[in-house]
């Protein structure tokens, strides 16, 4: 696969989103921003979000929403590579933001679910009724994990429910093209969930002893970031350590394409055809441009 380096000396870019005029808008965790990065190459601060950005998305409002995970890592430098390390004790929880792209003002729409507070949110996928899936990951403490979840919840900040908990380290979320299917990458276990939808914003009763059905468990040792979902149904997930992005088959095969960072953290797709896709390839802190062999599926929102 051709691949084109199209942006360096980022801070840990993730979140990519491509956009209706050729630019593409992502986070930068690190810098705690959100960036542009126009056709011609210049890159612009679209927002000083704070905390920790992670993933983001255009909402039926045209405005940009992202899962804040509060600032939940604490990044090291190894030898080159930028590694988000440990919780610092200084963190007390996430949000999800909107963002008005052409002003750069921020809102905190939810930073809490049932009277609990919101630990790491990572990544969210809106659906064709304008509402959104989002992952919280959770976080690490030095007594142990905080568990992480998948939730749904509205824009206009009247409504938000945990779908599942308890689960280990939900990252990318995506939704089927029928979208009776939500899907969410869990890191640490290299695992693909499955969750059938059974009405907008509401998941079916999983199968017995489990929260979900299992797509794929990658062999070895492979972490699993965000993900984008391909036209033909297809998910398209970072991959960790094996850099690069592994496409897992509905029915458990999968297909590596390799890019050159051992933390590939995520993939969107865009262009006439929906072949161009953007990957952020975040330990060396570069954004690539690849011509896909598939076309990814073309999301609800755009801006």
């Amino acid at each position: 696969m051709d691949i084109e380096l199209v942006a360096e000396d980022l801070k840990f870019p993730e979140g990519p989103v491509a956009m209706a005029d050729g630019s593409v808008i992502f986070t930068e965790i690190g810098g705690q921003r959100l960036t542009r990065l126009s056709p011609d190459g210049v890159k612009t601060i679209v927002a000083e979000t704070g905390g920790g950005p992670n993933g983001a998305a255009i909402g039926p409002d045209g405005a940009m929403w992202v899962t804040n995970n509060g600032g939940s890592f604490e990044f090291q430098d190894m030898g080159g590579l930028l590694i988000p390390g440990p919780t610092p004790a200084s963190h007390v929880g996430g949000s999800i933001q909107r963002i008005d792209i052409a002003t750069g003002k921020v809102e905190t729409i939810y930073d809490s679910c049932d009277g609990q507070r919101l630990v790491g949110p990572n990544d969210l996928v809106f659906d064709k009724q304008g509402g959104f899936w989002f992952t919280d990951h959770g976080c690490t403490t030095p007594e142990g994990r905080k568990w992480g979840g998948l939730y749904y919840a509205k824009t206009d900040g009247s409504h938000i429910v945990r779908a599942r908990e308890h689960m280990t380290t939900p990252n990318g979320v995506g939704l089927s093209p029928d979208e009776k299917t939500v899907y969410m990458a869990d890191t640490s276990l290299g695992r693909l969930w499955a969750f059938d939808v059974a009405s907008p914003g509401v998941l079916a009763d999983p199968p017995p002893f489990q929260p979900g059905r299992v797509i794929c468990n990658l062999p070895g040792f492979q972490l699993l970031d965000s993900l984008a979902v391909e036209a033909g149904g297809k998910v398209c997930v970072a991959t960790i350590i094996n850099g690069g992005i592994t496409a897992f088959d509905p029915d458990g095969t999968t297909q590596h394409y390799p890019f050159p960072d051992l933390l590939c953290t995520n993939i969107c797709f865009g262009g006439p055809d929906m072949t161009t896709a953007w990957i952020t390839a975040s330990g060396t802190g570069k954004l690539y441009k690849a011509k896909w062999p598939r076309p990814g599926l073309k999301l609800n929102f755009n801006a």
